[in-house]
């Protein structure tokens, strides 16, 4: 199984949403999570994991099915120098134990260019990342994710889940 999770921040608060789908190509949705956290740490520029990990371990926590892969919205490492970003430190986190990809929408500074992916007819990348996993592989399996626009239609629907608060 596949979790795709997204968090939404309100102030002091995240809503954190995770959708489980079966294969890269579903278009459907098996199950859903979401999980309502008061009381996050503050936003610190470049550490932005410090943040969001705690958010998507207390939902991980939530998750009956056993999941194969992870897909967030971010980056595993961050630029050209591969600073480890919030995808690396959920791998730690996680004993190094279930891969992870990162799916980001916008370009941080630095991002090679193997990173980026073009979807549909859209001429704006992707940047995917990954670790667990090669980045080719990881690159394909978004590229067959179900949608014909530049963002996959699971990773929409996990964004949209996470912004309902």
């Amino acid at each position: 199984m596949i979790l795709a999770i997204d968090v939404a921040y309100a102030e002091n608060t995240a809503q954190v949403a995770g959708i489980i789908f079966e294969s890269w190509a579903a278009s459907d949705v098996l199950n859903h999570y979401l999980i309502t956290i008061n009381e996050i740490a503050d936003y610190e520029s470049g550490q932005f994991y410090k943040r969001e990990l705690p958010c998507i371990l207390m939902l991980l926590g939530l998750v009956k099915e056993p999941i194969d892969m992870i897909v967030i919205d971010g980056y595993v490492y961050l630029g050209a120098q591969q600073i480890a970003g919030l995808g690396q430190h959920l791998y730690a986190a996680l004993a190094d134990k279930i891969p992870v990809i990162g799916v980001a929408k916008n370009e941080f500074k630095g991002t090679p260019k193997e990173f980026e992916i073009l979807r549909g007819q859209s001429t704006k990348p992707l940047y995917v990342s990954a670790i667990g996993i090669e980045l080719a592989q990881a690159k394909k399996n978004v590229q067959t994710m179900y949608g014909k626009y530049r963002i996959p239609e699971l990773l929409k629907q996990v964004d949209r889940l996470s912004r309902t608060m």
